[in-house]
């Protein structure tokens, strides 16, 4: 009753039952194989290839191509004829040698005796006799093999040229509605009208599947090299029809490209498996989380629940409205808020209610479409800038120099290097401000680049990811993009980064209501990407379920010992900012450099500080440091060797108290 003796003693029931069928269809093979080969042979014989090639040169009235085949046609002939000379030729000579040699030895053996002969003689003798007999059992052997070899051959020959091995057809069986095997996807991309892939069937040719179909979750996965002149992306434009040949909907069908662009890699859902939602959410009603080692966020289309990585990640979450990402991003906060070491900071820029459970969790929180919510998160994220660098100092001061936040460290309330997050609801809506629109998107993008080490998570969302809401720089530079329902190829690549809609990649194919709830990732996982179901908290008319967590996450903080950060954590101190070294740093290794160039280099260093400096400025400063701008050539200069002097005689009282 094992699984694999059930599943062969089936496939033999149903070959037995199939055998007349297989028997006819046998020798229809070997008769078209005759037949081609007759046809070969024939057009071997009369260049019927070459010949074609000079009919279709005439008709289209092409003199040089048709004289060409002619000129092949011909050569070709005197090759075959001088080549059957050589043969004869070199049969002539060997049969020269070796007839007189066979005759002598024939006469020898037949007038004397062996007893008689010189023993070396008589031993060769005997060993051609040993031969002769060796050959007549071998074409005894051949006379019984060459007859069915022949047919064998004559029947590969006139095999279907149909992809696959179809003669190999799966019995019936309960789950014959999923089963997915190399001949069934061979079919399907063989009824593509992919040109290159039509041409390589007709030829009989067979693809290379360098992982064969096997099960993988709720589906199946294959990994196969595609023919010359055929891309991953050439079939991942034609998902809809690969879905139909495969008797799916475009949902389970899933052509991405490999790891070169002529691998395609394939998973085809089981049929209904993606149907419904995640199921409730682990951390429901019990449990608490820690986010240096994710929190539950939904289920992949493998049936594989997900732990969203929060540290060292920065997400960014978007899609059409009503489909998702605001509960998606409640998800993400809730784990966050079930670790009693996490910070939370919440902007919501709009008047919306979905994060307002979270008021007592968070140690700041603000909602609403006034500039005042705007200034509120463009100031969150300054100080999560200063905050950034307060933690780079303090990490540079512990032993060994860790390069970032560890559980180990963020555990020492001394260092003050607990995880923060900050999620930004309609982050867009910041983006796209007049007054704070500029700053915030510069502060975001530096945050999501450098601050993922020190324990600073950033969350947005979005219902308008488009190149004019979201900073092309923030969507390239965050580490888990997801995208619910979205409108079109600009969305779906401003959400999962650029280039993912041509691979394959798209969230265009989930649809608005339908498929509510479910995303395409990528980032989250090891994988290419992930179509992932999203466990939902309820919180809408009369059902809040998120509520009693958060409570429950006030509960472990209280048993933890731990209280709400709010305004009060410590005071963050931003580093004074070094005119002479930042001088010496935009001289770039130049002897002498004009100050307007200076005063530009200084503001592109560091706009908060420079962008506001007159030459007066940067004389004043330069005073301080004992000498000032030179004039050279009609302008006024700064000189490195001036630069390098002041440095130099600053250190020295350094060194000599040191």
């Amino acid at each position: 009753m094992a699984p694999r003796v059930a599943h062969t003693r089936a496939v033999i029931a149903y070959r037995l039952r199939k055998l007349p069928r297989d028997l006819a269809r046998l020798l229809w093979f070997v008769l078209r194989g005759h037949g081609r080969w007759i046809a070969k042979a024939w057009t071997w014989a009369t260049y019927g290839d070459l010949r074609a090639d000079a009919r279709a040169a005439r008709l289209t009235g092409d003199a040089e191509a048709r004289r060409k085949a002619q000129e092949l046609i011909r050569a070709d002939s005197k090759a075959r004829w001088g080549r059957a000379a050589i043969v004869l030729h070199r049969c002539v000579v060997a049969a020269s040698g070796v007839a007189p040699v066979a005759l002598m030895l024939w006469c020898v053996d037949s007038w004397m005796a062996r007893t008689d002969m010189w023993p070396w003689l008589a031993e060769l003798l005997g060993l051609i006799d040993r031969g002769w007999d060796v050959l007549k059992a071998l074409a005894s052997v051949l006379l019984l093999v060459a007859p069915v070899g022949w047919l064998v051959a004559a029947a590969w020959e006139g095999r279907s040229r149909e992809p696959g091995t179809g003669w190999l057809t799966q019995p019936d069986r309960e789950d014959a509605d999923s089963w997915i095997d190399e001949r069934m996807v061979s079919k399907a991309l063989a009824h593509l009208g992919i040109s290159p892939l039509n041409t390589f069937f007709k030829n009989g040719g067979d693809l290379l599947y360098s992982v064969p179909a096997r099960r993988d979750g709720n589906g199946t996965y294959v990994q196969l090299r595609l023919p010359l002149g055929t891309t991953a992306d050439m079939v991942a434009d034609r998902r809809d029809k690969l879905a139909a040949n495969l008797a799916r909907a475009k949902l389970e069908t899933w052509p991405t490209e490999g790891d070169e662009a002529g691998v395609l890699d394939l998973w085809v859902a089981d049929k209904g498996a993606l149907a419904g939602g995640a199921g409730e959410w682990p951390l429901q009603y019990d449990g608490q989380a820690d986010v240096f080692d994710g929190v539950p966020f939904g289920l992949t289309q493998r049936g594989v629940v997900v732990n969203a990585p929060l540290i060292e990640a920065n997400w960014l979450i978007g899609g059409r409205p009503g489909q998702g990402k605001s509960a998606a991003l409640r998800t993400l906060l809730l784990g966050a808020a079930l670790d009693p070491s996490a910070e939370l900071w919440i902007f919501v820029m709009g008047e919306s209610p979905d994060f307002d459970p979270f008021q007592p969790r968070t140690a700041r929180y603000r909602m609403g479409m006034d500039d005042a919510v705007a200034e509120a998160a463009v100031a969150a994220l300054e100080d999560l800038l200063t905050e950034m660098e307060r933690r780079g100092k303090v990490l540079g001061e512990q032993p060994g120099r860790p390069p970032k936040v560890s559980r180990k460290l963020a555990d020492k309330p001394r260092l003050v290097l607990h995880p923060l997050v900050c999620a930004i609801d309609e982050c867009h809506e910041l983006f796209q401000h007049p007054k704070f629109g500029k700053r915030a998107a510069e502060h975001a993008v530096r945050l999501i680049k450098r601050g993922r080490k020190y324990g600073i998570v950033l969350l947005l969302a979005t219902q308008s990811p488009t190149k004019d809401s979201i900073p092309r720089e923030v969507t390239r530079n965050v580490s888990c993009g997801v995208a619910f329902s979205v409108a079109d190829q600009v969305a779906n690549d401003g959400l999962l980064g650029s280039g993912r809609y041509r691979a394959g990649i798209r969230a265009t194919d989930l649809r608005m209501k339908t498929d509510r709830g479910t995303c395409v990732a990528v980032g989250v996982t090891d994988a290419s990407f992930d179509l992932i179901r999203t466990f939902y908290v309820p919180f809408e008319d009369e059902v809040d379920m998120v509520t009693p967590v958060i409570e429950r996450a006030l509960s472990i903080m209280s048993e933890d010992g731990r209280a709400i950060a709010g305004n009060a954590h410590p005071e963050i101190e931003a580093a004074p900012v070094d005119h002479l070294a930042d001088v010496a740093t935009v001289m770039r290794d130049e002897r002498r450099v004009p100050t307007r160039v200076v005063l530009a280099r200084l503001a592109e260093h560091n706009a908060a500080e420079y962008e506001r400096w007159t030459f007066s400025d940067l004389k004043a400063i330069l005073g301080e440091s004992g000498f000032g701008p030179r004039k050279s050539g009609g302008v006024q200069v700064v000189r490195a060797e001036d630069v390098r002097e002041a440095l130099t005689r600053r250190a020295a009282p350094q060194e000599e108290s040191g």
